[in-house]
């Protein structure tokens, strides 16, 4: 088991967030091993993909140092939340509320780097005016993240309304010709709005980090000294 894991523990002094655990497909001895070495180091961890059966068969020692959440399956280790945060600079806006799941692990993820967000729920084009009541607001965020899966038009249509960094999140919502998330992904990567950045089907937990490497440049630039 040893020589299975090995988990990376200088992540966060080359990139300014830790490694995170996916869950998903590991035993639970593997993940047995690699709390305790969370642990033993005094470090924490992020765990992503972690199923509710698999958090109920984990020991009350582990339970009790988790903050769960089931809808995004994301738990957090041995996790003290910050004292304070700054106001939201990323904003997290999702088609439906069938993609509460992959939003949530974006705001799950966020929350846990310690950038605030504010969600946008709901707010697909099927319904126009749902957006459109919201768009002066999200003009002022640098950084969103949109969330959309069946014909994924969400992105492209925020992409020609607001200035700041888009991070495309398409999902597996959907059926028949959306394919799992593939039209949604093709769509955002065919999108006629430029720049647009695009993240893998349902990878919440990537298009957090994209969405917290955009802030970390942006807080660098704003307290960098001037010329």
């Amino acid at each position: 088991m040893n020589e299975q894991i090995r988990l990376d523990f200088q992540r966060s002094e080359r990139l300014d967030f830790d490694e995170a655990i996916l869950c998903a497909r590991k035993s639970d001895p593997q993940l047995t091993v690699i709390m305790d070495r969370v642990l033993a180091h005094g470090a924490r961890c992020l765990m992503t993909r972690l199923e509710p059966d698999v958090f109920a068969r984990m020991a009350p020692t582990y339970r009790e140092r988790l903050d769960y959440d089931p809808v995004s399956r994301t738990a957090y280790l041995n996790w003290t939340p910050p004292a304070e945060l700054e106001p939201p600079r990323i904003a997290v806006v999702s088609a439906g509320s069938s993609d509460m799941p992959q939003a949530a692990e974006v705001t799950r993820t966020l929350t846990y780097l310690g950038a605030a967000t504010k969600q946008f729920i709901d707010v697909g084009v099927a319904g126009l005016w749902r957006l459109l009541e919201s768009i002066d607001e999200l003009r002022t965020f640098p950084v969103i993240v949109a969330v959309a899966g069946m014909d994924g038009a969400l992105p492209s249509v925020l992409g020609g309304l607001v200035p700041g960094v888009i991070i495309c999140l398409p999902t597996s919502t959907g059926y028949g010709v959306s394919n799992g998330g593939e039209t949604a992904l093709h769509a955002a990567l065919a999108s006629c709005a430029p720049g647009l950045a695009v993240v893998n089907i349902d990878n919440g937990y990537g298009a957090a980090c994209a969405a917290f490497r955009a802030l970390n440049m942006i807080r660098r630039a704003a307290a960098a000294p001037t010329v």
